[in-house]
């Protein structure tokens, strides 16, 4: 017997807990719904839950804080990443684990891109992979794309509520401040990351952050689907800072692209089809 009345056999190549929950976000079996709204901020979780149906909490152990519930009768959960790529693919890997197949990051982000203003939305079709964290996992070759299904379901429920969005690719960062040529004290920054920026808007890259290339490439591998909508908060053209621009759109626009999707898998089970096309909403 173990100490403490359980006979369950620890691994550390499979680590969790005596209770059968995943060691990180601490959640077993039962506790997630099939479709997970991701934002990196704990804060933010009990925001996208105010527009719920129903909730009730599920844990928060370091960084991971998760609920469950329902938005317009859709079963959903949501869960915090935390900050940075290494943190979600834990999230990517334990969740899935629970039978989660839908990822949908609902974040904050920096543009890089023209026309973008503190406030806008972007959702994101693909991710340049500078996290590190995917490399991990498959060749640096291997596309980081979001699902069309979210995109589209993302896009949709844009242009419902009527909010300002951008659709393009993310360049994903390992780091915040030099990661993303910000300057810091004492130290010049890298000859290679003093044009990142400028190498990114030749790139036409609309946008930069630190989960989605990660939270892209490891749902690729796991039979997930995923995509992303992020307010965003700095300007790096302009060099302006507003945190909390447009985080209640994101917020908003993330859980009616849930509800989005349960109806076309819905219409998709019905129908006997694998995947999503417009002609099926006839």
């Amino acid at each position: 017997m173990i100490p403490g009345g359980s006979s369950r056999v620890m691994k550390a190549d499979a680590p969790s807990t005596r209770e059968g929950r995943q060691y990180h976000i601490q959640c077993k079996k039962g506790d997630l719904a099939r479709y997970l709204l991701v934002p990196g901020d704990p804060e933010r979780v009990p925001k996208i839950a105010e527009q719920w149906d129903q909730v009730r909490d599920i844990a928060f152990h370091r960084e991971f804080r998760s609920v469950t519930g329902r938005y317009k009768g859709t079963p959903l959960s949501a869960i915090s990443s935390g900050i940075g790529p290494a943190c979600m693919a834990i999230v990517v890997h334990e969740a899935t684990d629970l039978g989660v197949d839908t990822f949908v990051r609902v974040g904050s982000t920096g543009a890089v891109g023209p026309g973008i203003n503190c406030g806008d939305l972007v959702i994101s079709s693909a991710a340049v992979r500078l996290d590190g964290a995917s490399h991990s996992y498959v060749l640096p070759e291997y596309p980081a794309h979001a699902s069309y299904e979210v995109v589209l379901a993302l896009v949709e429920a844009a242009e419902r509520l009527d909010v300002r969005y951008h659709v393009g690719i993310t360049a994903t960062t390992a780091d915040f401040y030099a990661g993303q040529q910000r300057p810091y004290p004492h130290m010049a920054l890298p000859s290679g990351a003093r044009s990142l920026i400028t190498d990114l808007q030749q790139a036409k890259v609309l946008n930069v952050d630190m989960e989605c290339a990660t939270l892209f490439t490891l749902s690729s591998l796991f039979n997930a689907r995923a995509g992303a909508v992020c307010a965003v908060y700095a300007n790096r053209v302009t060099n302006v800072f507003d945190p909390g621009a447009g985080e209640a759109d994101c917020i908003h626009v993330a859980n009616e692209a849930i509800a989005t999707l349960r109806a076309w898998d819905d219409r998709k089970k019905t129908q006997g089809k694998k995947h999503f096309f417009p002609s099926l909403l006839k």
